[in-house]
């Protein structure tokens, strides 16, 4: 699966600001239970901390989904 490409305009974005970035969930509140639940794998091991920093280049998968993303500063061209 070729990962889809998110645009950050900070330095890092916490796991649980990129789920509701990409409206996976709807509120921040709601990372605890999805990461419970739902596998995602962050550069290719599972993490299940809400507050886990992305920083430009990491590639989060979550397979229930058939989701794949890579983590992108703004304006940067990969």
């Amino acid at each position: 699966m070729t990962p889809e490409t998110v645009q950050i305009e900070d330095q890092y974005i916490t796991l649980a600001q990129f789920l509701k970035y990409i409206n996976i969930i709807g509120s921040g509140g709601e990372a605890k239970l999805f990461l419970a639940d739902i596998e995602v794998l962050y550069n290719g091991e599972i993490e299940q901390r809400r507050g886990k920093k992305l920083y430009h280049g990491d590639v989060i998968d979550i397979p229930a989904l058939d989701l794949s993303f890579v983590i992108d500063a703004d304006g940067a061209v990969e």
